[in-house]
């Protein structure tokens, strides 16, 4: 086994530093965790993993690194890699959760857009709701974020009436505990919208 790792680390090393296109429409960052062995004891060891979207359309992964725990510190050093290896723009960044995330990003590329992943925003908003109100709930956040304008999404988000029957969301985006999460909503999940045509006329 150590053979075949000896040859194969620097083919990996290789495509760690390979040269990246300059700009990228999306790129989606996250961390998986895993249990492994490391000198004798198991460990838990985060794989960050960058995968980006090129004007064109076109996807590949950016890069894998391994840390010890997720954090925003690591990805800055993971956003100032991607800098040095020719990456001058990213129109959006999709990201989950992770305290300082953004700032991180934006640090390092002052004009990104950052999205917040729909399934970590959906988990996020279901927290103010009673369980018996959560699929009525994910039945109208659906409609905000599968739209396919931000102005769709908008009215989406604004409407109170559907089928002559009072939505359950939108009692809840008027609760004082919700107002976080909606703002959540405008400023860091549905920003992608807002640069739908842009992306369209680039392909």
């Amino acid at each position: 086994i150590s053979r075949i790792t000896d040859k194969i680390l620097p083919i990996v090393k290789e495509w760690q530093e390979r040269p990246l296109e300059e700009v990228y429409a999306v790129v989606f960052m996250d961390a998986i965790h895993y249990h492994v062995r490391s000198e004798g004891r198991i460990v838990k060891r985060a794989v960050y993993i960058a995968l980006g979207i090129d004007m064109s359309g076109k996807k590949d992964v950016l890069g894998m690194y391994v840390g010890e725990n997720e954090s925003a510190k690591f990805w800055l050093s993971i956003m100032n890699g991607l800098k040095n290896r020719g990456v001058e723009n990213i129109l959006i960044a999709c990201v989950d959760g992770l305290n300082g995330f953004p700032q991180a990003i934006e640090a390092v590329y002052l004009q990104i857009e950052v999205q917040q992943c729909i399934i970590h925003q959906i988990c996020n908003s279901t927290k103010f709701v009673s369980y018996k109100d959560i699929k009525s709930l994910m039945a109208d956040l659906k409609h905000v974020y599968a739209a396919l304008t931000e102005e769709t999404a908008l009215n989406e988000r604004s409407c109170s009436e559907t089928n002559g029957m009072k939505n359950i969301h939108a009692k809840i985006w008027e609760m004082e505990k919700f107002e976080v999460s909606d703002c959540q909503w405008r400023c860091r999940v549905l920003v992608f919208l807002a640069l739908t045509l842009v992306l369209q006329r680039s392909n």
